[in-house]
C-alpha cells in the first residue's frame, strides 16, 4: 500500500507543492530526494495529523514549495515506501494535456479510424446508417459525433456541455488547446481542437428537427451491447428517443456560443450555427415538460433526466443575447434569475456556463445588479468549497463522493477560479489547482485517474473499445469513488472501504470507473484554467 501520496504527473516550479502521508506512528520528518542522483534537496516537518474520516486515515501534510528547479523527485521517509516519481517543469502536464484532448478524436463515430491515427483502436465506420424515429416509420440521418462514454450512444446535453467546455479551454489558452492533436488535417488555417469539436457540432445540428426545431434528446440502439465489443460490431437498429427541453435549450446555448470561436474561419458553417441557435431557441419557449426527459418503452440505454430545465433555459438566453445583443434574450435572463441561484458545469446543472456568458458580455450591454448578483452568488459558492478544501487533507472540496465525484472535483476547480478571477484572492487559486492534483494522483487511492499517465492509472476501464482491444485507451478520465456503490461490482469490491475509497479498476464497474466525454472536457477546462 501506498502512504506516501504525491501528484503524480508532477508540479508546475512556482506552484504550492504538498503531499500527503498516512501512518499509524507519528513521522518525525521526510526528505525530497533528486530521482536519479538520490541526492537529498529538500528536508522538512509533517504538519500536525488529521484524522479524515472519509478515507479512514490519520494524515499528515508535506510542503516542498520552496523546491522550484526542474528535475523529477520523489519524497523519503524512515520506515516507508518511498513516493512515486514526479516531475517538476513548466511543461510537465503538456503529455497528458494532448492525451485528453486526443480521446476525442479515438471517440469519433461514423468514420473509419485509420491504424495511423487511432493505432490500436482503429476501427471501421460505425453507427452510420440512418435511425428510426422513435414511434413511427420515419428514419433520419444522425450520422457522426462522439461515443458518449464506455457505450457507444450519442446524448445531446452530454455534447453540449462537452462542446462548451472545450470551446471555453481554447478561448483560456489558445496557444495549448491550438496545437496538433494528430487528427485528419484540414486545408484551412483552423486550429486542431476546433476541427475536432467542429465534427460533434454537424453531429448535432442533424439531431434538430428540421420542421419544428426542437432537439432529439439522443440516439442509441435499444440498450448497451456487450463490453467488449467495437464500435462497428454494434448493429442493431439505430432509435431516435423524442425532443427534450433540456437538449433544445443546450443546443440553442452551444450554437450560439459556437458562432463567436467559427466565424473567423468559416461564416456559412458559423451562419448555420447561429440559424440553428435562433430556431432552437424559439422552440424551447413553446415546450413543457414536467419531470423532464424520459426514456421511453423498450428503450434502456443512459436516459440522462433531468426534472429542471431552468438551467438550461439560463444559458441558452445568456448564450443568444452575448451573441446577438437582442433585448428578449436579456428579459428572458433576468426573468429565469428571479427563480433563484444557478450553479453547475456538469451536463445536469448548467448555471455556471450561463454565469460565464453573461459576466463575460461587454458592460453596456449587461445589467448591473445582475451583475453584481451572479458575482456575489459565484464567490459565496467559491468560499463554501474552499472552506471544505482547506478542511480535508487532500483538498476534497464536497461533502460526499457521488458517482461521476472526478467531473465534480474538476468542476469545482473552476468555481474555485471563478471565484478567484473575481476577487483575486490567492486561496482561491491555490485550491483550484489542488483540485488538478486530486485527479492526477494525490488522492486516498494513490491512483492517476487518467488512463495512461502517471505511475498507477487505471487498467480496466468500464470503456467498449478497450475491452475489445485489452488495453486501455490512454488519455481517459474515470469517474472515480462512488459512495453510493451503484454498481454490481463496486459493491463486491469495495463496499467495506470508507467513502473516499469506494473505487475499483474494474471493467464492470460502470459507477467509479466508466469514462465520458464530459468527464475529459470538465479536467481540460480546469486546466486551460490553472496550469
Amino acid at each position: 500500500m501506498q502512504q506516501i501520496i504525491t501528484e503524480q504527473i508532477g508540479y508546475l516550479p512556482n506552484d504550492k507543492k504538498t503531499a500527503i502521508v498516512h501512518l499509524g506512528d507519528t513521522p518525525k520528518a521526510f526528505c525530497v530526494k533528486n530521482y536519479y542522483s538520490k541526492e537529498v534537496v529538500f528536508q522538512g516537518s509533517l504538519s500536525k495529523p488529521v484524522e479524515n474520516a472519509s478515507a479512514g486515515e490519520t494524515d499528515y501534510v508535506m510542503d516542498f514549495s520552496e523546491i522550484t528547479e526542474n528535475g523529477t523527485y520523489y519524497i523519503s521517509i524512515d520506515g516507508v515506501r518511498d513516493s512515486y516519481p514526479f516531475v517538476i517543469n513548466p511543461c510537465v502536464y503538456d503529455d497528458v494535456m494532448h492525451g485528453l484532448l486526443r480521446f476525442f478524436y479515438l471517440q469519433r463515430c461514423g468514420t473509419d479510424l485509420p491504424e495511423a491515427l487511432a493505432d490500436k483502436f482503429k476501427h471501421k465506420s460505425c453507427h452510420d446508417t440512418e435511425a428510426f424515429i422513435y414511434g413511427t416509420d420515419l428514419k433520419k440521418n444522425v450520422n457522426g459525433g462522439w461515443h458518449d462514454a464506455g457505450d457507444y450512444g450519442r446524448y445531446i446535453v452530454a455534447a453540449a456541455v462537452t462542446v462548451a467546455d472545450l470551446l471555453l479551454a481554447y478561448e483560456n489558452n489558445p496557444k495549448c488547446f491550438g496545437t496538433k492533436i494528430n487528427i485528419p488535417r484540414c486545408e484551412t488555417a483552423i486550429p486542431d481542437l476546433l476541427t475536432e469539436v467542429r465534427y460533434e457540432l454537424e453531429w448535432m445540428l442533424r439531431m434538430q428537427d428540421e420542421t419544428t426545431g426542437e432537439v432529439y434528446h439522443k440516439v442509441t440502439c435499444e440498450g448497451f451491447p456487450d463490453v467488449d465489443i467495437m464500435p462497428e460490431d454494434e448493429t442493431e437498429k439505430l432509435v431516435i428517443c423524442p425532443p427534450s427541453v433540456t437538449a433544445t435549450a443546450d443546443f440553442a446555448a452551444v450554437m450560439a456560443m459556437a458562432v463567436r470561436y467559427y466565424q473567423e474561419y468559416d461564416h456559412a458553417f458559423a451562419d448555420t450555427c447561429m440559424k440553428a441557435a435562433v430556431t432552437a431557441y424559439d422552440a424551447m419557449k413553446k415546450m413543457n415538460l414536467p419531470g423532464g426527459f424520459k426514456n421511453p418503452e423498450s428503450i434502456v440505454t443512459g436516459e440522462y433526466e433531468d426534472d429542471c430545465d431552468i438551467d438550461e433555459r439560463y444559458w441558452a438566453a445568456a448564450e443568444l443575447y452575448k451573441a446577438t445583443g437582442e433585448a428578449r434574450y436579456h428579459e428572458d435572463l433576468k426573468e429565469l434569475l428571479l427563480q433563484g441561484t444557478l450553479h453547475g458545469y456538469g451536463w445536469r446543472e448548467v448555471g455556471s456556463l450561463g454565469n460565464t456568458a453573461y459576466l463575460s458580455i461587454n458592460a453596456e450591454l449587461t445589467d448591473e445588479a445582475v451583475v453584481q448578483k451572479i458575482s456575489e452568488n459565484v464567490i459565496d459558492l467559491g468560499r463554501e468549497l474552499l472552506e471544505m478544501a482547506k478542511e480535508n487533507p487532500y483538498a476534497y472540496p464536497l461533502k460526499q463522493y457521488e458517482w461521476g465525484s472526478n467531473m465534480y472535483v474538476a468542476n469545482s476547480a473552476c468555481h474555485l477560479y471563478d471565484a478567484y478571477r473575481l476577487t483575486q484572492e490567492e486561496d482561491f487559486l491555490i485550491y483550484a489547482k489542488e483540485q488538478i492534483h486530486h485527479l492526477f494522483g494525490k488522492n486516498p487511492n494513490a491512483i492517476c485517474y487518467v488512463t495512461g499517465y502517471g505511475s498507477v492509472s487505471p487498467k480496466k476501464p468500464h470503456h467498449r473499445p478497450s475491452a475489445a482491444v485489452g488495453e486501455a485507451m490512454p488519455g481517459m478520465l474515470v469517474g472515480g469513488p462512488d459512495e453510493g456503490l451503484h454498481d454490481p461490482s463496486a459493491e463486491k469490491y469495495v463496499g467495506s472501504y470508507p467513502p473516499a475509497k469506494r473505487y475499483v479498476d474494474h471493467v464492470e464497474s460502470y459507477s467509479t470507473n466508466e469514462v465520458t466525454i464530459y468527464w475529459n472536457s470538465a479536467l481540460l477546462l480546469a486546466m486551460s484554467l490553472c496550469v
